[in-house]
């Protein structure tokens, strides 16, 4: 295993909650963090540009006090989520604010450049980035990035189509840096299967929308509730990228999710549905194929202490199966 000296002994569980576009607010982060699991945001979300330094040290300031009255807590560090591609203007600002802050966590998408992780090494940051094959991951880690998020099939948003089991003990082979799983973990259990399979760390997102916390449409938060991995569409209409979205809401769009057509990969639009009135992420809803376990929408406090009853559990039976 390789947890980062940054993480040891800060978690209650081997969790990074992942960046939610406009789903994840200082709320979200914050309640992730004062329960143990790593916290993240993307930049873009703070609107205006400017907001970003008012939420880092928001964040900073109440994980901060809270550390100070709770002494014995584990309490995570928090991420922050760089988009690298020439549509986010705001980049290097936003990373400049970043470094300014020490954030503790960068996560990168799409292309890793080497600037971000030069930046974040300079203060003793840490960069993980998202690959979807192991192309992208050494390329990634070329660029020296400390951690890959190995994001496979069945993940929420922007997805691959690769089995854990075929990408994760690939990248094993070869990568000795920290390795993050993604793909429809959501409970205590997939965490534990992720562990089991070689990943140093689970990352969960679409479980945490469904938390009173989260920036989410309340109808969004029920739809994951009631629904489950047949009605998960796997597409690249609405930002040029394929991704996992919530069919129903595909159809309240006006669209039939079952006979979408395949968008121009050369226009991209990252969270935008193009000329359509409807917007990805804002109602074109995307979730993991792991939602048949979402009963409820607690806050977070009380997941995390489901999630870590339900690892331990996984980690009994497993015992129980091998000594049997």
């Amino acid at each position: 295993m390789t947890i980062p000296a940054l993480l040891k002994d800060r978690l209650e569980l081997p969790v990074v909650g992942s960046p939610l576009f406009i789903v994840s607010g200082p709320e979200l982060v914050i309640a992730q963090c004062k329960a143990g699991v790593v916290g993240s945001f993307p930049a873009l979300n703070a609107r205006p540009a400017g907001k970003l330094d008012e939420w880092l040290t928001r964040i900073a300031d109440e994980l901060g006090e809270y550390q100070a009255q709770n002494p014995d807590k584990k309490v995570a560090p928090y991420a922050v989520n760089q988009i690298c591609h020439a549509s986010n203007d705001r980049l290097f600002a936003d990373m400049e604010t970043c470094v300014k802050h020490k954030a503790p966590i960068i996560i990168t998408s799409l292309r890793p450049p080497a600037e971000i992780v030069e930046a974040a090494h300079s203060y003793g940051g840490l960069v993980f980035h998202d690959v979807i094959n192991v192309k992208h991951a050494r390329k990634a880690a070329e660029q020296g990035v400390d951690g890959l998020i190995l994001v496979c099939t069945g993940a929420g948003g922007h997805a691959g189509t690769l089995s854990p089991f075929a990408l994760v003990r690939e990248v094993k082979q070869w990568f000795d840096g920290t390795i993050l799983l993604s793909g429809a973990i959501s409970d205590g259990w997939g965490i534990a299967s992720a562990l089991a399979l070689g990943a140093d760390l689970a990352y969960m997102g679409t479980r945490f929308i469904a938390t009173a916390e989260a920036n989410a449409d309340p109808g969004y938060k029920q739809a994951l509730i009631a629904h489950a991995a047949h009605d998960i569409v796997y597409s690249n209409l609405f930002t040029g990228i394929h991704g996992n979205y919530l069919g129903p809401s595909i159809a309240a769009a006006g669209l039939d999710p079952d006979n979408l057509p395949v968008a121009d990969k050369s226009k991209m639009n990252f969270g935008s549905g193009g000329n359509m009135k409807s917007k990805a992420w804002r109602d074109i809803w995307g979730s993991g194929q792991g939602i048949g376990q979402i009963v409820d929408a607690p806050p977070v406090a009380g997941l995390v202490e489901r999630l870590k009853e339900e690892f331990a559990e996984a980690g009994e039976a497993f015992t129980q199966r091998l000594s049997a």
